[in-house]
């Protein structure tokens, strides 16, 4: 990203919004920080932002308020959650679609010459997906369209007004598919937190010895992608000419019970696992990443190992830290950030 440009983030106080506002304060950029949630709960903190905006992007006049003089936009907003909340909240996941539509309106108003939008791995067809050994997804796969039902379909859709946008007003739209970006400053409970960070805290809340539940059998197949390896990878396409859509994601594919014996390792936990009945999503899915490589020069450096190291250290004190708190009852507990 050029410095000194004027930048804005959505979705700025959640967990890869977060981390990429830190990337391009770095940078040098003037970032515009933008959410849905009051300041005080958003994940990171950020003295150095132009400006903090705590607002609804679904509404129309709130998009035209926060673009003007802005150069590039970052639209990394969406009602969302792990597999748990996203099969529960369908109609609120799909009204994430009015974020996307009013930005892009409001870009086009303004000239903004760059605009990126963050899909999901949701947005592929579903049917192929249904064994728990899959090859990767390719870009291509998400058609013919039968994305998961509610979010997937609401990413999908939103891919497409962007490629118009794109086509009929001249943006530079980049699109990403996100394959389970993981790592510190993000949900690890509440209802929304996704599979790695749900395991992170279950694993730092029972001694060892003890059990955690797990939905399903575990033998559910995913790859999950440590959060610096993704910010790295969004940084790049956005400076590219790249015009298609992408993954961004981890070819190392792990079932659910290889992801717990991997977290129970680092922390030198015996942990027993009792298999109960919740949502599963597809059962197995995975990034395949030739096209990023070819056009991006872009691979991820971080094993799970090592990046589930790092995101287990950090929920693991902010356990410590909550428990210590309920013990001590010395203040009433916060009220969730999500």
């Amino acid at each position: 990203m050029e410095k000194n440009k004027n930048v804005l983030v959505v979705g700025a106080g959640g967990f890869i919004g977060g981390h990429l506002v830190k990337k391009l304060l770095d940078n040098g950029n003037n970032v515009i920080a933008s959410d849905i949630k009051p300041k005080e709960y958003w994940f990171q903190d950020f003295d150095k932002a132009k400006n903090f905006y705590s607002t609804d992007m679904k509404n129309m006049q709130n998009c035209i308020k926060v673009t003007e003089g802005v150069d590039y936009v970052f639209n990394m907003a969406c009602n969302m959650g792990g597999m748990g909340f996203i099969e529960n909240n369908k109609a609120e996941c799909m009204q994430s679609v009015l974020i996307n539509t009013n930005l892009l309106i409001a870009c086009k108003d303004h000239g903004i010459k760059k605009y990126f939008f963050s899909s999901s791995a949701c947005a592929y067809n579903i049917s192929m997906q249904q064994n728990t050994f899959i090859e990767g997804l390719k870009e291509k796969d998400a058609y013919p369209a039968d994305p998961e039902d509610g979010y997937g379909w609401e990413k999908l859709f939103s891919e497409r007004m962007c490629r118009h946008f794109m086509e009929d007003y001249g943006i530079q739209v980049r699109i990403a598919r996100y394959h389970n970006i993981y790592g510190p400053f993000g949900t690890y409970d509440g209802g929304r937190e996704k599979a790695p960070a749900a395991i992170c805290r279950k694993i730092a809340s029972v001694g060892s010895g003890e059990s955690i539940d797990c939905w399903g059998d575990g033998e559910q197949t995913r790859s999950f992608l440590y959060i610096d390896d993704c910010i790295e990878a969004t940084r790049r396409l956005m400076d590219s000419e790249c015009k298609e859509v992408i993954n961004i994601g981890s070819e190392e594919m792990v079932s659910i019970n290889q992801l717990i014996d991997i977290t129970s390792k680092i922390a030198d936990k015996e942990i027993v696992v009792n298999h109960i009945d919740g949502p599963l999503g597809v059962r197995g899915r995975n990034s395949q990443n030739d096209k990023i490589r070819k056009i991006l020069d872009w691979d991820y450096e971080y094993s799970l190992e090592e990046g589930i190291k790092k995101t287990y250290a950090w929920i693991s004190y902010q356990v410590y830290k909550k428990n210590e708190v309920e013990e001590q009852v010395l203040e009433p507990s916060l009220p969730e950030r999500y």
